[in-house]
């Protein structure tokens, strides 16, 4: 899945953290939801204008993240 659609980084808003289609809800706010065990469909029932596709592509974007970390501290 391609995130870039979706995932976007402005400097004024979040304090340039990545954001979702430009709404204020972040990557790190997902992630976090879904790391303290909420389902996606209790995401997206307490943010409406959260796609499904929103929250695959937060895991994208970080899976990406990860793999360019990793392959930083090899080099």
């Amino acid at each position: 899945m391609s995130y870039g659609d979706r995932i976007t980084i402005k400097t004024g808003k979040r304090d340039g953290k990545p954001c979702i289609r430009g709404l204020r809800i972040t990557v790190y706010d997902i992630l976090e939801y879904l790391a303290s065990g909420m389902s996606e469909d209790e995401i997206l029932s307490d943010f409406p204008d959260l796609e499904r596709a929103d929250i695959r592509a937060c895991l994208t974007f970080a899976a990406d993240r990860e793999k360019k970390l990793a392959t930083a501290s090899i080099s």
